[in-house]
């Protein structure tokens, strides 16, 4: 038979466990987010060089001096 003090080092054990376990499903999440993150932020520095390319772009053609 299981007295009170082996049932409550087994709920404690158990407490312990659970939080490791969020912990590691929060670092995932972290990760996953921060992984997502840099994703965004490389397409959004993609478009950025895209506009900033087609702007020099258009002033070299739109620059009547050199014509």
């Amino acid at each position: 038979m299981i007295n009170d003090d082996e049932f409550l080092d087994d709920i404690e054990g158990s407490e312990e466990t659970i939080e490791q376990e969020i912990d590691i499903e929060s670092r995932e999440l972290a990760e996953q987010q921060a992984q997502e993150q840099a994703q965004k932020n490389l397409l959004a520095r993609k478009r950025i060089d895209d506009l900033i390319e087609r702007k020099r772009l258009k002033e070299l053609l739109d620059d009547s001096a050199d014509w």
